[in-house]
């Protein structure tokens, strides 16, 4: 199994910006925990980081045939980019959207995510856990399906 992560707008800041928000774990260790934790699973793990709508959009173009599932954390995009909620619908690759804070608890604007309800599920507010459990889930997820 090969899972993508995705991470949007100001990801690559993990462990600098508003660490009482996000934490202080940089995003180079949170990839490397994802990949470790993957690799006992027996699921090879990538990233992908991108501040660009349209990087993104490409990312999840260019993983049709080539990933089995996606963990998105698209940042502040998840609040109103249609075009990349247009781009997992169009992929039909199971989608798991994923905030590190509970963007329910937060500013107004940030509550309402329009790439959810084209995701298989969403994660929000258990900080950079939430990637794991996401990768424990498309484990479950993957072999209910064979």
């Amino acid at each position: 199994m090969k899972i993508l992560v995705v991470n949007g707008p100001n990801l690559n800041l993990l462990g600098q910006r508003e660490p009482s928000i996000y934490g202080e774990t940089s995003l180079e260790h949170l990839v490397e925990m994802l990949k470790d934790h993957g690799s006992k699973m027996g699921i090879y793990v990538d990233h992908i980081q991108s501040n660009s709508e349209g990087e993104i959009i490409d990312a999840l173009h260019n993983a049709v045939g080539k990933w089995d599932g996606i963990i998105l954390n698209a940042g502040a995009y998840t609040h109103y980019s249609y075009a990349i909620r247009d781009a997992v619908a169009a992929v039909k690759l199971p989608v798991i959207e994923i905030h590190i804070s509970n963007i329910h608890a937060r500013e107004e604007f940030r509550r309402q995510s329009v790439i959810a309800p084209v995701c298989i599920g969403q994660i929000t507010g258990l900080g950079i856990e939430g990637y794991l459990l996401a990768l424990d889930y498309f484990a479950k997820y993957f072999k209910k399906k064979s």
